[in-house]
C-alpha cells in the first residue's frame, strides 16, 4: 500500500446508537438493514452534494456499528449509551496516483480500554466494509473510552 502524500478531500460520518437504531450524521439518506421492516439508519446534515468519500464513510459506518453491536452481544458486553463511531475517509494523491485511507474512531465511554479495544478489533474482522478494504487501503482503528 502506498502512503498518501497529499490529502485532497475527507469524507466524515459520525454514527451513534439509540434505542430507535443507528443514526449517522453527515448525509441526508435513510437506510435499513437487510430484512428490516422499517428504516433503521438515518443520515442528515451534509452539503447538498455529498462526495464519494462521504457516501463511503456513511455506508461503512452503518455496517461497522452493526458489527460492533453483534460482537458486543457475542462478548456479552453491554454497550454504553454514548457509543459512537466516526469514520473519516481521505482521497489523496502520491505523485500522479490517487489513493484512499481511513480512520475509524469508536467511542465506548465507561468500557475498560482492553475490552473496548478487543471489541473494536473484532468488529473490524466482522464488518464487510472493513474486510473489503483490508490490505487495499491504510486503515487506523482508534478507541476512546472516556
Amino acid at each position: 500500500m502506498s502512503k498518501i502524500e497529499k490529502v485532497l478531500v475527507t469524507g466524515k460520518t459520525h454514527t451513534t446508537l439509540s434505542s430507535a437504531g443507528s443514526t449517522a450524521r453527515g448525509l441526508d439518506i435513510t437506510l435499513s438493514s437487510p430484512g428490516a421492516s422499517k428504516p433503521t439508519l438515518e443520515f442528515k446534515g451534509t452539503a447538498p452534494h455529498p462526495t464519494a468519500e462521504q457516501l463511503f464513510s456513511g455506508a461503512w459506518s452503518a455496517c461497522y456499528i452493526a458489527a460492533v453491536e453483534l460482537v458486543a452481544k457475542e462478548m456479552k458486553v453491554a454497550l454504553p449509551e454514548g457509543l459512537a463511531v466516526q469514520i473519516e475517509v481521505d482521497l489523496g494523491q502520491t505523485g500522479k496516483d490517487y489513493f484512499l485511507q481511513a480512520r475509524l474512531t469508536t467511542r465506548l465511554p465507561g468500557i475498560d480500554r482492553e475490552v473496548a479495544t478487543a471489541l473494536v478489533h473484532a468488529a473490524d474482522q466482522v464488518c464487510p466494509y472493513s474486510k473489503a478494504t483490508r490490505g487495499n487501503i491504510d486503515v487506523v482503528l482508534d478507541v476512546i473510552t472516556e
